[in-house]
């Protein structure tokens, strides 16, 4: 064993989690940069099933273009940049961190490419241990890193730097659905050993509860994960549609709901602000 793992196998839990993040997601990228698109898809396979995502994309659009215009934004652990760009795009100033220096990289040529690098600062930041001063931002974004995070560190970390009127939005895989939970199983090398362990139950949203007043959750993706197989025919775009229709019915049961794949949950009312300072609403 070289000294280098020698010091991370010594290393507390939480920086040896980290350290795997790390490395895990900036071997990501540097595949993503030298392989043909064909080869990276066959080895990242788990990217094929965000092509039904259509239904939850539009509902963050829609999101970001009510609350993003002339404020302050977070984009909390912004990987490659896609919603750091949306957010500017919404007309938000942004600020992108994250743990892999490659990820942030390519976020920052992507905000540049794009003519808003003016209209963003993306660095390299611990995502539970934040330098931003307290009550920075109107609005934060959760973009599918909840999971790979512990919970009591960033809960309270997103409550200290939202201001007492922001909002945050979160975009979660759900981690009940049995069938779900077994591809997963079978698929160790897509994600680190945390993430796998750690998709988020009703329970870790409901955590939320203990640093934020108001927790409102959308479900999405049940029937709809089926047009996957679709995805490269014409059939893929009517077959979506029915599905989609389909899942915005069974998705309003109480019994159905936590079997979707996605969820989306807005937080508000950050309990390090004084009550007094909360929207209501």
């Amino acid at each position: 064993m070289g000294l280098a793992s020698e010091a991370l196998t010594r290393a507390p839990a939480a920086d040896r989690r980290k350290q795997e993040e790390m490395d895990f997601h900036n071997r990501r990228e540097r595949d993503r940069r030298i392989l043909a698109a064909a080869e990276f898809e066959r080895k990242y396979a788990n990217k094929k099933w965000y092509s039904v995502g259509r239904k939850s994309q539009q509902y963050v659009d829609d999101w970001l273009a009510r609350h993003c215009p002339g404020k302050i934004a977070l984009d909390y652990c912004c990987g490659l940049g896609g919603m750091c760009l949306r957010m500017a795009q919404s007309g938000a100033f942004v600020h992108g961190i994250d743990i892999s220096d490659e990820s942030v990289h390519t976020a920052q040529e992507l905000l540049d490419r794009n003519g808003l690098g003016s209209r963003a600062q993306i660095q390299v930041m611990d995502a539970e241990r934040m330098t931003f001063p307290d009550g920075t931002f109107d609005v934060i974004v959760c973009s599918g890193v909840l999971h790979h995070l512990d919970l009591d560190r960033a809960y309270p970390e997103l409550a200290r730097v939202l201001k007492p009127d922001g909002r945050i939005l979160c975009m979660e895989a759900v981690g009940h659905n049995p069938l779900i939970r077994l591809y997963r199983k079978l698929t160790p090398s897509l994600r680190t050993s945390w993430e796998a362990d750690h998709i988020l139950k009703r329970r870790d949203v409901l955590r939320s509860r203990q640093h934020f007043r108001e927790v409102n959750v959308r479900f999405f993706h049940l029937l709809s994960i089926a047009a996957v197989t679709l995805r490269k025919t014409p059939l893929f775009a009517p077959a979506l549609s029915v599905l989609d229709a389909m899942d915005a019915a069974i998705l309003r049961l109480p019994g159905l709901r936590w079997m979707a794949w996605q969820m989306v949950f807005e937080l508000r009312g950050s309990r390090a602000a004084p009550q007094s300072s909360c929207e209501s609403g």
